[in-house]
């Protein structure tokens, strides 16, 4: 009887266990979201990004980021990236147009995006992706945590790999407004009211210490500024001289009170639409 018990509790187990994720066909996308429950990954038409040749005053950060991808898409040996700064200096737009760059040459190179809140599930993403021939990076926008924030300890599964190691097609890309993730006056308030305010923050902030490269990001300067939409009218052909541009795009920067990449674009979109040009990727 107790045989027969166990083996109905058994069979019961195994229907509420999730169904093995289908093998992703990776031909058919150069870029993927990772969704959680069920775990699959799916694959982005269009993806959004701008040419590795419009993206200006951020040159150490692109070239570096570049070679490490490219050493990645051969099969060298490559490091984790944290990219990590300034609002809207083109982080995550680095890391998308770099992936496109690489990615013209080597196809079986795939970004996949993991959202914040999938990060849990980060483990089963290997698994899912560990026995592919395709290369990948994983790509986390906007990655922070909190006061009371675990997910940064399935993270530690990406940038160590456990006892299983990380898978060797497997590399991580994150970008954050903070370079040790989580915010200065939580830091400094775990220190003060910790026994031992030395170990009281130090898993959290050592975890960005396990990205191999860390890149800063820095405001831009005017110059900066207006070649960035520059660099803008001319791959979109929108003709405009350049006193016109110098004094509208100051004027849109002093009403938004900042200057970034992102301010930059912003711009740009409100010139071609009156210019009535439209813009293509």
């Amino acid at each position: 009887m107790n045989d027969v018990l166990l083996e109905r509790i058994a069979q019961a187990l195994e229907r509420l266990a999730p169904a093995p994720a289908d093998t992703p066909d990776f031909a058919r996308a150069s870029a993927y979201v990772w969704h959680a429950d069920p775990d699959r990954v799916e694959p982005v038409r269009n993806v959004s990004r701008q040419d590795i040749s419009l993206l200006i005053g951020i040159d150490r950060a692109r070239d570096t980021l570049l070679e490490n991808t490219q050493r990645f898409a051969v099969g060298l040996p490559a490091n984790n990236a944290l990219l990590w700064g300034a609002r809207g200096m083109g982080k995550s737009s680095l890391v998308k147009s770099v992936h496109a760059h690489v990615h013209a040459s080597h196809e079986e190179l795939k970004l996949i995006e993991v959202h914040r809140e999938d990060l849990p599930s980060i483990g089963r993403c290997l698994a899912y992706l560990r026995a592919s021939p395709h290369r990948f990076i994983l790509f986390c926008d906007d990655l922070s945590f909190s006061q009371d924030d675990a997910h940064y300890k399935s993270l530690k599964a990406v940038l160590d790999g456990g006892i299983e190691g990380r898978p060797d097609n497997v590399l991580f890309y994150a970008t954050s407004n903070r370079r040790h993730l989580m915010p200065r006056d939580m830091i400094e308030n775990e220190r003060s009211s910790a026994i031992s305010p030395s170990e009281a923050v130090e898993e959290k902030v050592s975890l960005s210490d396990r990205f191999g490269l860390w890149l800063g990001f820095h405001p831009c300067t005017q110059d900066e500024y207006l070649q960035m939409i520059r660099g803008y009218c001319d791959a979109h052909g929108v003709e405009i001289g350049d006193d016109v541009l110098r004094a509208d795009a100051i004027e849109w920067q002093a009403t938004r009170g900042s200057r970034s990449g992102r301010v930059a674009w912003q711009f740009f979109t409100d010139l071609a639409g009156r210019h009535g040009v439209s813009l293509r990727d």
